[in-house]
């Protein structure tokens, strides 16, 4: 019972089953004899969702370590930049009504009260503009780095837009030809249980029975091991987000030449909001709505309206869309026995802030540094792992809420009703009376790798308009000389930066041009 962990079976493809494989064959190298041996199942049946991905700038790291050039990733995943989010719509629904959660942290965060300097010198600009030079870089589409700046290097912090189906397919290549990883496309029949309870084996159609010591869920939704096979019940959190449907469609460039966002957009709707997606060759937009306060064909014709102010609306009644129904929530634990759930098989939240590929990110970074030796050692890190990641998907939770909660809307019940207490999770209401005192801070949030650290907090905060009350008595965090010298400072970074950073597109098709001379 108590051998040594060696054989790795992946079940599932997609981007998680693959973003795991690479993280585990890259740290324990396993082109090595002596190494752990990595097998993916997957059957050549299932086919990925493809509605386009949002990542966090951890995915630098995550490609990097893995192994994979920059330059080629762009290419052949159709990748653009991403500097953050902007939320269209979502406070009062006027026009103008906008603001970004950027990726960079605000300068001077964690050293003076930026809440104050904002209000006491530049209250009439808004909070991500006064205090970061992103806002300003992403209104005019420009990318994060110039041309000739390295891999994974760059003057602004950037994640990617990128279409999941090829992602997907250069992690396999990776994986398979670098890596050494074992690739089964096969059928799932069963799961062979061991004595103790553990998994034996999986039992395939074509390839009998595959063995092994820890097996990883990557199965998506059917969530076949942890869900189907071990009943691990699922925590259901349609209570606090009410989001449970979208719908998702891509959308051509009216030319080659058409800017690219270096954001995704998401804009509020009756039910829900909708996200725009710029990759190079196409946008990748849907619908995200609670099936509570609309149909699926109002939803629908709420999308093509929205589509239409970009394409015309004989385009958009012609652009074909896909029903996607899912479940908000998690499992109640995530590593159960020697079975781990890595992706949509251990829960999943709307696409709003693009936490899922992040989710997974963590997940392969945690078990990679804390491999389990033997069954003994997985029983610990096991419930290490469920501590930790039943944390993160609270926090993750009451972040999504939050933008809800906020808001100023009133011209529908699901607004409405999101702001009602009952749906509001207790922490989240203690924080919202405490940040009305005081700004959100890192004793708010005190784990290391936090998923959303106070700095995202003070973008949607300020960004929706909420009130901190300013302090009347002085003290030294307000450094109010050192305020005015920062916000100074960002006024000069945002004329340098813009007139020194090329736009998205120049720089991807810069790189798309030049990929196999370096």
């Amino acid at each position: 019972m108590n051998k040594p962990i060696k054989k790795i079976i992946i079940v599932g493809g997609g981007s998680a089953g693959w973003l795991t494989a690479g993280c585990i064959a890259a740290e324990h190298l396993s082109n090595s004899a002596s190494s752990i041996e990595v097998t993916l199942i997957e059957s050549p049946d299932v086919k990925s969702i493809g509605v386009g991905e949002g990542t966090w700038p951890s995915m630098r790291n995550t490609l990097e370590k893995i192994g994979i050039s920059e330059k080629l990733f762009i290419q052949q995943c159709d990748a653009s930049f991403k500097q953050g989010s902007k939320f269209i719509g979502w406070t009062t629904g006027h026009k103008n009504d906008f603001f970004y959660h950027p990726f960079m942290a605000p300068d001077g965060y964690g050293h003076i009260n930026l809440h104050q300097a904002w209000q006491k010198n530049q209250p009439q600009s808004s909070f991500s503009e006064t205090i970061n030079v992103q806002s300003h870089l992403c209104e005019k589409h420009l990318a994060p780095k110039q041309m000739a700046t390295p891999d994974y290097a760059a003057v602004t912090n950037y994640g990617y837009h990128l279409d999941a189906k090829k992602f997907a397919e250069l992690l396999q290549k990776h994986c398979t030809e670098t890596l050494n990883v074992k690739y089964v496309i096969d059928h799932m029949e069963q799961v062979i249980s061991a004595e103790n309870g553990d998994i034996a084996a999986i039992n395939t159609r074509n390839n009998g029975n595959i063995e092994g010591e820890l097996f990883i869920d990557c199965t998506g939704s059917a969530s076949l091991l942890i869900g189907k096979h071990f009943a691990i019940p699922f925590l259901d959190k349609n209570d606090i987000l009410f989001n449970d449907r979208a719908i998702a469609t891509q959308i051509p460039y009216p030319n080659k030449a058409t800017p690219i966002p270096s954001t995704t957009l998401s804009t509020a709707q009756s039910a829900g909001w909708i996200w725009d997606i710029a990759l190079p060759s196409r946008r990748g937009v849907g619908y995200a709505y609670s099936s509570k306060y609309i149909s699926d064909d109002e939803a629908e014709k709420e999308l093509r309206t929205y589509i239409a102010q970009s394409i015309g609306q004989q385009q958009a009644e012609l652009i074909e869309t896909k029903n996607i129904r899912f479940n908000t929530g998690y499992r109640e634990k995530f590593w159960h026995k020697n079975c781990l759930a890595i992706g949509m098989s251990s829960g999943f939240l709307e696409p709003l802030e693009a936490s899922a590929l992040a989710m997974v990110e963590l997940s392969c970074n945690m078990l990679v540094e804390e491999f389990p030796v033997d069954r003994k050692h997985m029983e610990i890190l096991a419930q290490r792992f469920n501590k930790r990641f039943t944390y993160r998907w609270e926090r993750t939770i009451e972040f999504l809420k939050l933008h809800y909660v906020l808001s100023k809307r009133t011209d529908s019940p699901y607004w409405l009703e999101n702001k009602s207490l009952e749906t509001i999770p207790l922490r989240l209401q203690e924080l919202l009376t405490l940040w009305e005192y005081q700004s959100p801070s890192r004793y708010d949030f005190i784990q290391n790798e936090e998923i959303f650290p106070s700095a995202s907090y003070q973008y949607i905060l300020y960004g929706m308009g909420f009130t901190t009350n300013l302090r009347k008595l002085a003290r030294k965090f307000e450094h109010p000389d050192v305020a005015k010298k920062l916000l100074h400072e960002n006024k000069i970074k945002i004329d340098r930066y813009s007139a020194g950073l090329p736009n998205n597109r120049e720089l991807i098709d810069y790189i798309c041009q030049n990929v196999h001379k370096h």
